[in-house]
């Protein structure tokens, strides 16, 4: 799906600061978009825009600070338009399979870990002229649907992994924010 002709341009785009580990909008369900008005537009072309810096295969918007269900997805990383998926209320509506492979995320920057997802899903959601969209998607791309999914609820990668693996990683992630003068308190300010 293609945002628009003049998305090849992105000339009026911006980039937003990509939220990592600790703040609080990562672990907070995201609210459904409702009506998809102008905010929703620009939300979702500033999203691609990030999405093709930082770089990466998805965001979602609660990366960016935003609580609302929205996905960007391109596993071209901006090389093919035609790649380019846009999903407003995303949901998983089937899977089968499953399949073990390395993951990584940008909200929690150098962190790759071996992950088990679904091997195929089934996703549907709205595009951005409120269309019903569904997607059969197997592989990676199946695997980028169900982590920015993942994160419209509030859960990280993290999640995924044993629960000693999971609090080894959060510690270490907790100690290095720490060094660095970053914590959850200072995300609570800035929110």
């Amino acid at each position: 799906m293609s945002l628009s002709p003049k998305i090849e341009a992105r000339k009026d785009m911006a980039v937003l600061q990509i939220r990592t580990f600790g703040h609080p909008t990562l672990t907070k369900k995201a609210q459904p978009v409702r009506d998809i008005d102008a905010f929703i537009v620009e939300l979702a072309r500033d999203m691609v825009e990030t999405m093709y810096c930082a770089p990466g295969l998805g965001l979602s918007a609660p990366q960016v600070d935003v609580s609302r269900r929205l996905i960007t997805v391109d596993l071209s990383v901006g090389k093919n338009g035609k790649d380019l998926i846009i999903l407003l209320n995303p949901e998983i509506v089937g899977l089968e399979g499953e399949i073990t492979a390395e993951e990584g995320c940008l909200s929690v920057p150098g962190v790759f870990e071996k992950v088990s997802r679904p091997a195929r899903v089934e996703v549907k959601g709205l595009d951005l002229k409120g269309r019903e969209r569904s997607y059969a998607a197997e592989d990676i791309l199946a695997r980028v649907f169900c982590h920015e999914i993942d994160h419209l609820n509030g859960k990280l990668f993290l999640e995924r992994l044993s629960p000693l693996k999971r609090q080894l990683l959060k510690r270490k992630l907790r100690k290095s924010q720490e060094s660095l003068g970053l914590n959850e308190d200072r995300f609570l300010r800035q929110s």
